[in-house]
């Protein structure tokens, strides 16, 4: 999408902006595709983050492929957008590729849902949410789904036993039918057609099993939390998320969603931030939802956060983790470990390690939608970059 004006050649497919090669340009032109609503940063000051710079280019690892490799190599070979390394609370890394600068607002992709969670939490702490409390009770009019009887604690786990095929490639799934509503997608004639989230949420009457028993990845339990949220609050999704977390954390920049039909946005992964305000997130969550000098997120729902269940998490979703879980809307890479992951398709990872007191933000535009190869890689990085940083 360069010239003046754009030649043929060069402009983004409607329908495929998300995707190669047109991804590596998209995802951080988001307000030029998508109607989108602002995330406002409020006017309070930046919480400042201390510089203190080490050369990781050189840390080296082996890759899953029994290659010897570089960090800078991990980075450029791996369609990287940029990175911001934290310890202790300083920022010791931090480099930009593919145009990407400070102040580019990055798609993130399903970190959009534990950013949706830590809010979630927030709510919790206030009393206007209860994760033992039914969906129904929030939202009645789900007792006309495969929801009426789930709680609230199943969509923030993704362990309702509602009917919901994500595949992200099949032009008749669930989740193809999400691109639509959400307004990612043009309609299509094979695609069941919604006007926005929630039109779909209520057309989900099937269960295809007991609700709690085993954890099944579906973006769909996010838009059902969030929609909770809106209702207890009374407040549209954004403005929630400007006060309760992105105005308390001290961002430099405000971010935005995607908006569906309706205006609402969409919590599983429209949410747009730059690098550096992503890595603040990572931080507070490192630093047991304390940030910008308060306590932001209670420290309760960062706890409850890493008390999750393996033995719910099968081997089919998860996502190359081993003795790991899923828990409020976050990866935990280790149940031994207190370790919370915000992941996102086609590269995007907040890492926060709260026992090393390392912080890791990832941006990136890679081909495929998810690599199992590369998602190795990135922990191999990850536990190289902090052997390093708790070692010097």
């Amino acid at each position: 999408m360069k010239g003046f004006p754009v030649p043929k050649e060069l402009r983004v497919p409607r329908d495929l902006w998300d995707r190669a090669p047109w991804n590596r340009w998209s995802f951080q032109h988001i307000r030029e595709i998508l109607p989108t609503t602002e995330v406002w940063r409020g006017s309070g000051p930046v919480w400042q983050l201390t510089e203190n710079p080490v050369d990781l280019d050189p840390i080296s690892f082996d890759s899953q492929s029994g290659h010897a490799t570089t960090v800078i190599d991990w980075l450029s070979q791996n369609f990287a957008d940029g990175i911001v390394v934290l310890h202790e609370g300083n920022i010791r890394y931090e480099r930009y590729f593919n145009d990407m600068t400070v102040r580019t607002l990055h798609l993130s992709q399903s970190m959009a849902k534990s950013v949706t969670s830590a809010v979630a939490g927030i709510l919790v702490g206030q009393g206007l949410l209860d994760p033992e409390e039914q969906i129904s009770t929030y939202l009645p009019e789900l007792t006309q789904t495969g929801w009426k009887v789930a709680k609230l604690r199943h969509a923030l786990d993704m362990t309702s036993g509602v009917r919901y095929v994500e595949d992200y490639e099949a032009l008749d799934s669930d989740m193809a039918s999400t691109d639509v509503a959400s307004g990612w997608r043009p309609a299509k004639p094979d695609v069941p057609y919604f006007h926005c989230i929630w039109d779909q949420i209520l057309s989900l009457t099937e269960t295809v099993r007991e609700h709690g028993k085993v954890f099944e990845y579906r973006s769909i339990e996010t838009e059902v939390l969030a929609h909770c949220m809106e209702r207890v609050t009374q407040t549209p999704l954004a403005e929630l998320i400007s006060h309760e977390l992105w105005q308390p954390l001290g961002v430099e920049e405000s971010a935005c969603f995607t908006v569906d039909g309706a205006g609402y946005p969409l919590a599983d992964g429209g949410f747009n931030a730059t690098l550096r305000d992503y890595a603040r997130f990572g931080e507070m969550l490192c630093n047991d939802g304390t940030a910008n000098g308060q306590q932001i997120v209670p420290k309760a729902w960062i706890a409850d956060s890493l008390n999750a269940d393996p033995s719910i998490f099968s081997d089919t979703n998860n996502m190359d983790l081993d003795n790991g879980a899923y828990r409020n809307q976050f990866w935990i890479r280790d149940v031994d470990r207190r370790i919370l992951i915000a992941r996102g398709v086609f590269g995007q990872i907040i890492y926060a390690d709260l026992d090393n007191r390392v912080t890791i933000a990832r941006l990136a535009s890679w081909p495929e939608f998810v690599s199992s190869e590369r998602k190795t890689d990135d922990l191999r990085a990850f536990d190289a970059i902090t052997e390093f940083l708790t070692n010097h």
